[in-house]
């Protein structure tokens, strides 16, 4: 019996997305984002919705994109950059927030926003 060896795919297995630690700290960004729309952000406000949403989205097409990566790698690409542009709207959201409240905006290297994502890891 001939032994034939395995065909080289070019394209990895699909899913596998839990695994992924954008999917991760996404998953992480919804769930703080749910919390912190209920706490100061009124249900009724469309700004509610969409911030939850927009966090949502981003999580979902991160876990879809990588789905897609078993059959097409242009989907996973275009769900992935529709992922990171759900959450820079996201971003953009929350730092209207703040300025709207006159509350300062940290940057990265600021204590307090380290501390905020050492939490993360």
């Amino acid at each position: 019996m001939i032994d034939h060896p395995q065909p080289f795919s070019f394209i990895p297995p699909h899913g596998g997305y839990r695994d992924l630690r954008s999917y991760r700290m996404a998953e992480i960004v919804h769930d703080a984002t749910v919390v912190f729309c209920d706490r100061f952000i009124s249900r009724r406000s469309r700004t509610h919705d969409q911030m939850v949403q927009a966090a949502r989205s981003g999580k979902q097409n991160i876990a879809e994109g990588s789905m897609a990566s078993g059959t097409s790698r242009k989907i996973e690409l275009k769900l992935v950059g529709i992922a990171r542009a759900s959450l820079e709207e996201l971003l953009v959201d929350f730092q209207d927030f703040l300025r709207q409240k006159g509350l300062p905006l940290w940057g990265k290297e600021h204590p307090q926003a380290r501390a905020v994502r050492g939490l993360c890891l």
